[in-house]
């Protein structure tokens, strides 16, 4: 290969590892505050798929890309609601309220995407987020393509990174997140409301979740089909555990993921003699490798997946 044709090849790769990151990246980034406050949601999954179904479903009957991602942005915020008020208020076991949640979400989008759009038919058309090219910098050659022609979900998804991370770790807001996750009766006893505080928390990681999914459908596809998280949500999670916990390692972690998808899609792409299947297992396989301890130990805040009974 000449070297044009390989810098344009890694351009390619670089631009379609960002897409492929993004809905992990926003997910992820939502679990932080979940994750900081207690509460494992292993449930996301089915939050995403939930948000992508629904942004399509929206955007169809309201013809409007941003109301849609508003009607996703409010379902997403009502599932964490119920997802804490069974595990904190109820005080159900988290991993099978999470479990459940998976569950839920295949089932109901495949009934309602056969009951609303029918079997074997074209995808529908809708509004949804096409690829913004910023002026000036999306016409250098190679850069431009790799970094300044995605949607505007994508220019957002990590403009927030900034922005989750100040708010975590330099704000009282952020003091009063992991002081739940770290020590819920001595924050209890400062007069922080631990509950509410979970509430809060539970409610934004799934409305990130949601959002993550809608990317998935609204910006990378512009079409919803049955299962197309395709375990995001779990890499999600693996992300949250390979990044520390932090918005940086979140962002890092989704683009290592992101960069086996991205690979798969180009060897697939190429006349390679690699089965199919193996080239398919590849961000799923760097997944486990990073869960098996390659970055060193992970550690989750001390009251993680317990509910706060106060005496």
């Amino acid at each position: 290969m000449s070297l044009p044709s390989i810098i344009n090849t890694l351009a390619s790769f670089l631009n379609t590892d960002i897409q492929t990151a993004v809905p992990i990246m926003l997910a992820a980034t939502g679990m932080i505050f979940s994750e900081k406050a207690g509460l494992v949601n292993i449930g996301i999954e089915g939050v995403m798929i939930l948000g992508a179904f629904t942004g399509v479903a929206a955007s169809f009957f309201l013809g409007s890309a941003w109301l849609g991602l508003l009607i996703v942005i409010i379902i997403g915020g009502l599932l964490g609601l119920l997802f804490v008020f069974l595990v904190e208020t109820a005080r159900s076991d988290q991993v099978v309220v999470g479990m459940a949640f998976n569950l839920l979400g295949l089932g109901l989008t495949t009934i309602f995407n056969r009951a609303i759009f029918g079997l074997n038919t074209a995808p529908p058309k809708i509004d949804s987020f096409h690829p913004w090219h910023i002026p000036v910098l999306a016409d250098i050659p190679y850069v431009g393509v790799a970094f300044f022609q995605h949607s505007s979900l994508t220019y957002l998804a990590f403009a927030v990174i900034p922005v989750v991370s100040f708010i975590v770790f330099k704000t009282n807001i952020g003091l009063k997140l992991r002081a739940v996750g770290e020590h819920p009766r001595a924050a209890d006893t400062v007069g922080i409301k631990v509950v509410k505080v979970r509430y809060i928390a539970g409610m934004v990681s799934c409305m990130f979740g949601a959002v993550g999914g809608a990317y998935l459908s609204m910006s990378q596809l512009n079409f919803f089909t049955e299962n197309m998280t395709a375990g995001r949500g779990f890499i999600a999670l693996a992300a949250v555990i390979f990044g520390k916990y932090s918005p940086l390692g979140v962002m890092g972690a989704a683009l290592l993921f992101g960069a086996g998808n991205a690979a798969s899609y180009i060897i697939q792409a190429t006349d390679s003699h690699i089965p199919g299947n193996l080239v398919l297992m590849i961000p799923y396989v760097l997944t486990i490798a990073a869960l098996a301890g390659l970055v060193g130990k992970s550690v989750g805040p001390a009251a993680s997946g317990k509910p706060y009974i106060k005496e």
